[in-house]
């Protein structure tokens, strides 16, 4: 079964199927064909109408004035030139174990990878045990979400015949003319994202054509009365049309999905001065649109400072009140520090969102148990859920990122606080037969950091504590974060490699492992690479030329204007 970074029925409705009642189908078609609110257009361009049609003109209309202003074109040797680094490292002097580890990293990828192309290639993910491939339903009718997923994974472990495979793909194989319904989420950050980045450290013209073509076919997702993306955020790439389910989160839209869009849409907008995609879908509006988001939050009255992970889309108000910093809400936390870090520490307004948000967050929401471990519970209309998802745990990284920017009495608490909480994803790990977390952990009935609950038990090959041990690694250099993550390795391999591939398991706690059946396309994205840079030095995808998503894809810093 699919597990996105969000529960399923968030990011993958069960009942997107040609067998929907009719009387449905009939009210997705009708939505479908509802005109949006009118697109802004810049003088002398053509006005953006759904489904990418220019409106007639007429007969004795004036021709439209000329465009005046030159042509925006992406400098790519500029910005080459002004990353502070090289993109894989200057390779200094290092110790034979860490580099033993590191080359041990890059095998599992290779690994992972060789199995993917050889039973799974063009599929969204192999299933190594019965060597086939899972397409799913989540990224409608796109294909190779590994292929994408890996592409900047290879690149920096300089796996440079496997990249080739995986670029030949994209160029011959990688059709973005395909029915179905797709989540923006999901689609932008493991497809728009890995895309950007491959291009951005390659230069290759083909990632950022494929990138700006599937962005023009996300933008009908925001024709809503607030602009905000409906729930699940489902858009037909190849129509333009975009519609809410009714059963995906009561029609609302979740924090988590229209909140993660500022780093992609940002570079959309950075890279898209080509005239023909001004002509067709002018992505220029795509910044307006992702910063029209912020407005409406800005706007609605936050309980305690919380933000609750439902919104209604047409009244901007929210829907309940169930505040997580785990799935439904985590990356809309990440993507405001790091949309301050990106736009080299000038967009204010993401900074002092983030730092309300923080601040809420400490006095509300975060917990010690009696045994001392720090977490972060979940929050239902003031009463407090004291358990922790794994997803959660990418926060240490995060918060130790921002504590980085911060004034000394400020920055050394954050330290803490991130030290804290990655201390405790890591008992989580180290309580279980496996030692790889679960799914959630609680702190609750006596039990602490561990899975209460059959249905929390599982592991499904997630990067989030390791993603904070890299963070926590390169930003204190203690010795703990690579030991940790080096026991993360080695439970990798001894329960979840198996002849073909990685799979996820069933139960952490149970030995031996039951699979699963699934080697996620995220693995091979996040948990694979975040692992890798763990064992580099620091100016490998240097923190100060880069930012990732949060599908581990490396956007730069714009520390200038590339304009050619």
């Amino acid at each position: 079964t699919d597990l996105p970074r969000s529960p399923p029925a968030a990011a993958e409705p069960r009942h997107a199927s040609p067998a929907a009642p009719r009387r449905l189908r009939e009210k997705l078609r009708t939505a479908a064909r509802m005109p949006g609110p009118p697109a802004r257009t810049a003088p002398g361009s053509r006005q953006q109408v759904q489904g990418g049609q220019s409106p007639a003109q007429p007969a004795s209309a004036a021709p439209p004035a000329r465009q005046t202003r030159a042509p925006f074109r992406f400098d790519y040797e500029r910005f080459r030139q002004s990353l502070r680094h090289p993109v894989r490292g200057g390779r200094p002097g290092e110790d034979p174990e860490t580099r033993a580890r590191r080359m041990k990293i890059k095998e599992m990828m290779k690994f992972a990878w060789d199995n993917y192309k050889q039973y799974a290639l063009g599929k969204n993910e192999l299933r190594p045990l019965t060597r086939n491939g899972h397409i799913g339903n989540m990224f409608g009718g796109l294909r190779g979400a590994t292929v994408i997923d890996a592409l900047d994974t290879l690149y920096i472990m300089e796996l440079e015949e496997e990249f080739q495979e995986a670029k030949q793909w994209v160029e011959k194989s990688f059709d973005l003319n395909v029915n179905g319904e797709a989540s923006l989420f999901e689609v932008n950050i493991r497809y728009i994202g890995g895309l950007l980045a491959t291009y951005y450290l390659t230069g290759e013209e083909v990632f950022k054509s494929k990138a700006l073509e599937l962005g023009e076919k996300l933008l009908p997702a925001f024709n809503t009365p607030t602009g905000i993306p409906r729930g699940g955020s489902l858009c037909s790439p190849c129509s333009g049309m975009s519609w809410s389910w009714g059963w995906a989160s009561a029609g609302s839209s979740i924090l988590a999905e229209f909140g993660t869009l500022h780093l992609e849409f940002l570079h959309l907008s950075q890279l898209s001065g080509n005239p023909v995609f001004a002509e067709k879908a002018t992505l220029s509006l795509s910044l307006p649109q992702v910063m029209n988001i912020r407005r409406v939050l800005n706007r609605v009255e936050k309980p305690q400072g919380l933000y609750p992970n439902f919104l209604s889309p047409v009244t901007g108000s929210w829907v309940q009140h169930h505040v997580s910093i785990g799935g439904l809400g985590d990356s809309f936390y990440e993507y405001l520090i790091k949309s301050w870090l990106m736009s080299d520490k000038k967009d204010s307004e993401a900074k002092k969102m983030y730092d309300d948000a923080l601040e809420a967050i400490e006095k509300h929401l975060v917990k010690k148990s009696a045994g001392g471990l720090t977490y972060i519970a979940e929050w239902r209309g003031g009463i407090l859920d004291h358990k922790m998802g794994h997803l959660a745990c990418f926060s240490g990284g995060m918060i130790a990122l921002g504590a980085q920017h911060e004034a000394e009495e400020r920055r050394q608490r954050h330290m803490e606080l991130a030290a804290e909480i990655t201390s405790t994803c890591h008992e989580s790990y180290t309580r279980s037969d496996t030692k790889l977390g679960p799914e959630a952990f609680r702190f609750d009935a006596g039990s602490e950091a561990t899975a209460t609950r059959l249905s929390e038990r599982y592991y499904i090959l997630r990067p989030e504590v390791v993603e904070s041990y890299m963070y926590l690694w390169r930003l204190t250099h203690q010795p703990k974060y690579r030991h940790w993550g080096w026991e993360v390795v080695q439970a990798l391999e001894k329960h979840c490699r198996v002849e073909a591939g990685f799979s996820g398991i069933r139960d952490v706690y149970s030995t031996p492992a039951m699979h699963d059946n699934m080697q996620q396309s995220f693995f091979l994205a996040e948990t694979l690479k975040y692992l890798y840079l763990l064992f580099c030095e620091d100016d490998v995808l240097s923190l100060e030329d880069w930012v990732f998503n949060t599908e581990a894809h490396p956007l730069p810093i714009n520390h200038t204007d590339f304009r050619a």
